[in-house]
């Protein structure tokens, strides 16, 4: 699998990530082990998790199969703190909190560094200094060796990778930033995008696959056992379920057709290959699955077909989004 620079740093990861969301909840050991397995096979290196996945069971499981079935020093573990189960706040970015997550995460991932350390989310209670100065301790420590943010908007982006490059010497500069973008949304292009490209900072997009819809299976019902009829994600699913994501996902099945190929690789290859995109993060609920994505790699979309799947998903821009005056 092709390697690309994680924004302008030196870290390299595979241009596909392996996503852990369901891993100790959905997904056990077995069904965790092939697919890891499946990806190290196909020469991927970045598995993302996070600290609040599975309630910690996602990275204990990741840490009971590294080195069992795949060497350490040929994985790019990345993982996130800052989430945090509490009625009242989404994300607690204080400084103690985040280092005593990070903490935890290398307890139960039995490693003594991640290779991507990422912020969850943005705390507005907490001054954002102080949460940055937890990546600059993490990557001083030696316990990550790079930092990352996730789910930050466009000027909380350029406001937290400003202010790291103020201090080169001091503060780590941030190698990436993790959010939602797929031919189903692409809000990241009004704000996000823009100020990832300026400031040098690398996007890895999670659900590129809008949240399953762009595979086509829910096109005319919704299977039993998929998200979308699930108890739990149903309402994760349902929000791409209307009549211009029908448009979206039919056009993908019409270019799917025309290359002899399947919507899961084209939808994949289509925001895999976008602007400032380094690797999309893929979940599966099984080793096939994963397979099955991972044969995205020998597939380039013609321009013509980018062209028309640009055109049919195209988001609104409205005074004042990027390049407003050209509207």
């Amino acid at each position: 699998m092709e390697q690309r620079h994680l924004g302008r740093t030196g870290l390299r990861v595979s241009r596909i990530g392996l996503g852990t969301l369901t891993w100790g909840r959905d997904t056990g050991e077995h069904d965790a082990a092939d697919q890891l397995k499946a990806f190290w096979d196909a020469g991927g290196t970045l598995v993302d998790t996070a600290d609040v996945y599975g309630g910690g069971e996602a990275e204990y499981l990741l840490g009971q199969l590294v080195e069992r079935l795949v060497p350490r020093r040929d994985l790019v573990i990345a993982t996130k703190a800052g989430s945090v189960l509490d009625p009242s706040r989404r994300f607690d970015g204080s400084r103690g909190h985040l280092l005593a997550a990070l903490d935890a995460s290398l307890e139960r991932l039995g490693t003594d560094h991640v290779d991507l350390w990422q912020i969850h989310g943005f705390d507005p209670h907490t001054p954002l200094e102080e949460t940055l100065k937890a990546l600059d301790a993490a990557v001083s420590s030696g316990r990550a060796r790079y930092a990352g943010v996730s789910g930050f908007c466009g000027w909380q982006l350029a406001k937290a990778a400003t202010w790291q490059l103020g201090a080169p010497d001091i503060r780590t500069r941030l190698a990436g930033t993790q959010m939602e973008y797929s031919l189903l949304q692409r809000g990241v292009e009004r704000e996000v995008l823009p100020a990832a490209l300026d400031l040098g900072i690398g996007l890895l997009p999670s659900s590129p696959l809008g949240r399953g819809v762009l595979t086509g299976k829910y096109r005319h019902a919704t299977p039993a056992d998929s998200r979308g009829g699930s108890e739990q994600l149903a309402a994760f699913v349902e929000p791409y379920l209307d009549e211009a994501a029908s448009r979206i996902v039919d056009a993908v099945v019409t270019a799917a057709d025309g290359l002899a190929t399947t919507p899961l690789e084209v939808a994949l290859a289509w925001v895999r290959d976008r602007p400032g995109v380094v690797a999309p993060i893929v979940g599966a609920r099984n080793a096939q699955q994963l397979t099955a994505a991972l044969s995205v790699e020998g597939l380039s979309l013609p321009d013509e077909i980018c062209q028309a799947l640009d055109d049919v998903s195209a988001p609104v821009h409205r005074y004042p989004d990027q390049d407003w005056s050209t509207l």
